[in-house]
């Protein structure tokens, strides 16, 4: 997907397309944001299916070798001032990026803001109906896991003790959306945007990845499938198609005259200097006649 802009073309310019009305479009978002909301809501309470699915999920990644999410908390710790910002990161850039993402597409580049929408609309679906299906403590309210809730121990702390009519579902770790935003947001910008800087954007899913697992609000794994889902979206929702931008811009001065470029220079060259001969222009009836009495 991050290949295709360079493989389609080095000048190209995105298709026109009109900007969905923005009073369908907000209420639109809005309620599918609330859908969700409500619907996370729904899953919570699960505390022990969400303990034994932690316990899984941890021997899996210790199956697969992969890094202990406790061995990149305590890295971080080192520094105080890196894991308060570290802190600040997970608790104020996830949604309002993804605000301002949506802001900027619908009045930059309407063009793949729908595409956007429902990438989003079936990320964060399939989301909800794992954080369903499979409630899972994070490392922070996991014991096995040996980490700490940094948000608590420094601030800014995001959740207050799980109860099971809260609001926030403190168990739907899985997948996480902070990784699955943050990976759509850059993929989506580099794919719309032309600037040889657009692939910075990539830095921001690098360190919300790290963000997550530093701060015990999620595993490796919840990362990984949530991409997997963003990727299993993007190849059933492709990004529009851009068209070329044209080779030659059209000369004001030939379009005034009504003498297109192509015609132009369809025409044959004159040979040897001498001006082209023009066809005579035919006689008619009453002239061919007269010509005929006179000779």
């Amino acid at each position: 997907m991050l290949k295709r802009p360079h493989l389609t073309g080095k000048r190209e310019r995105p298709a026109a397309s009109p900007r969905p009305a923005l009073i369908r479009e907000l209420p639109l978002v809005i309620a599918l944001y609330m859908a969700y909301k409500f619907g996370r809501r729904a899953a919570n309470g699960q505390f022990d299916d969400a303990y034994e699915n932690a316990t899984r999920v941890w021997d899996l990644e210790r199956a697969l070798r992969l890094p202990s999410e406790a061995w990149v908390q305590d890295l971080a710790m080192n520094s105080e001032t890196l894991i308060r910002a570290i802190n600040v990161y997970y608790a104020t850039v996830h949604f309002p990026a993804m605000v301002v993402f949506l802001v900027w597409m619908y009045w930059r580049r309407p063009g793949h803001y729908l595409w956007v929408r429902w990438v989003l609309t079936w990320l964060t679906g399939a989301a909800l109906v794992l954080h369903l299906l499979v409630p899972l403590a994070p490392p922070r309210l996991f014991a096995g896991a040996g980490m700490v809730d940094t948000g608590v121990l420094y601030g800014p702390a995001v959740y207050d003790k799980p109860e099971p009519d809260s609001m926030a579902n403190q168990f739907a770790a899985m997948p996480s959306l902070h990784v699955g935003w943050a990976v759509f947001i850059a993929v989506a910008l580099v794919v719309s945007c032309r600037s040889r800087l657009r692939w910075l954007w990539l830095i921001h899913p690098a360190i919300t990845l790290v963000a997550v697992v530093a701060t015990a609000h999620h595993y490796w794994l919840d990362g990984l499938v949530a991409c997997a889902i963003l990727a299993a979206v993007l190849a059933v929702l492709r990004p529009p198609l851009k068209a070329p931008a044209p080779d030659r811009a059209p000369d004001p001065e030939e379009e005034r005259a009504g003498d297109p470029a192509g015609e132009r220079a369809a025409a044959p060259e004159p040979t040897g200097g001498s001006a082209p001969a023009t066809a005579p222009e035919p006689l008619t009836p009453r002239a061919a006649h007269l010509a005929r009495r006179k000779t």
